[in-house]
C-alpha cells in the first residue's frame, strides 16, 4: 500500500467536521483542535453562509460548527437553512455572548450544540463527540435551566420582551444594538430597507418602545449588558 492510499484510508474512518465563522483565527484553531483528534477532521472551513451552503453539499460533513455572527448572515438562520436541506446534519453553534440568551433560541432553530467561545478550547471535541451521538450539548448550567423550565419551574427563566421577538427581528435588533442604520441592516440581511423598517414597527411595538430613537437607546443598551454577561 502507498503512503497515499494510506492517508485516504486514514482519512476515510474520521468523521467530517465543516466550521463556518467570520474569524480566520478561530477557524484555524478550531482545525489544529480538531484534526489533533484520531477520530474527526476538518474537511473544509469559510466565513460565509452562502459559501458554507454550497460546500456543505459537495463535501458531506459529519457535522458542522457554525457562529452566530458571519461575513453574510446570521448563525441561527444559517442553522435554519443547514436543518432544512440537511435535517440530519447535527450543527454546533458557537458564540462569544452568555447561552441564557442564545442557547434555547438556537435549539429552536436546529442547533444540536450551543458552546461559548470562551469555553471552545476545552468543550469542542466533547461537543462534536455528544451530537454526533445523537444528543444534545450545553453546559451543565443551562442544561438545569432548560429542565426546570420543562417541569413547569419558571422561577429562574429569565422572561423578557427580548425573548418574544422572532428569530429574524431579533436578527435586527441586534444590529440596531451594534449602532447599525436601517440601510446597512438590509444589506447585511440581504433584504429591502423597507422590510427593515416593517421589522423596526413591530419590534418596537412588541417591546411597547414609542419611537425608533428608543429603540436604539434600548437596543445598544441590551446589547452592552449582554456582553458583560
Amino acid at each position: 500500500m502507498t503512503s497515499k492510499e494510506s492517508r485516504s484510508n486514514t482519512a476515510s474512518n474520521k468523521r467530517k467536521v465543516f466550521i463556518v465563522d467570520d474569524h480566520p483565527i478561530i477557524r484555524d484553531g478550531l482545525t489544529v483542535l480538531i484534526n489533533h483528534e484520531n477520530d474527526l477532521y476538518v474537511c473544509g472551513q469559510t466565513g460565509q453562509a452562502r459559501q458554507a451552503l454550497k460546500a456543505i453539499s459537495e463535501l458531506k460533513p459529519d457535522a458542522a460548527i457554525v457562529d452566530i455572527t458571519l461575513e453574510d448572515s446570521d448563525g441561527i438562520e444559517l442553522t435554519k437553512d443547514i436543518k432544512a436541506r440537511y435535517p440530519k446534519l447535527p450543527v454546533i453553534v458557537l458564540s462569544m455572548h452568555d447561552e441564557a440568551i442564545y442557547a434555547e433560541r438556537v435549539l429552536h432553530a436546529g442547533a444540536r450544540a450551543y458552546l461559548m467561545k470562551d469555553a471552545v478550547s476545552d468543550k469542542i471535541i466533547t461537543a462534536i463527540h455528544t451530537v454526533l451521538g445523537g444528543e444534545i450539548y450545553v453546559s451543565d448550567i443551562m442544561a438545569k435551566k432548560l429542565l426546570r423550565k420543562l417541569a413547569g419551574n419558571h422561577v429562574d427563566a429569565v422572561k423578557t420582551s427580548v425573548n418574544n421577538l422572532t428569530d429574524r427581528e431579533f436578527e435586527v435588533f441586534r444590529w440596531i444594538g451594534q449602532g447599525n442604520k436601517p440601510s446597512r441592516i438590509a444589506q447585511r440581511m440581504h433584504i429591502s430597507v423597507k422590510t427593515v423598517e416593517t421589522y423596526f414597527a413591530r419590534i418596537k411595538e412588541k417591546l411597547d418602545l414609542a419611537d425608533s430613537a428608543q429603540l436604539l437607546q434600548y437596543a445598544i443598551k441590551w446589547a452592552a449588558s449582554s456582553e458583560r454577561l
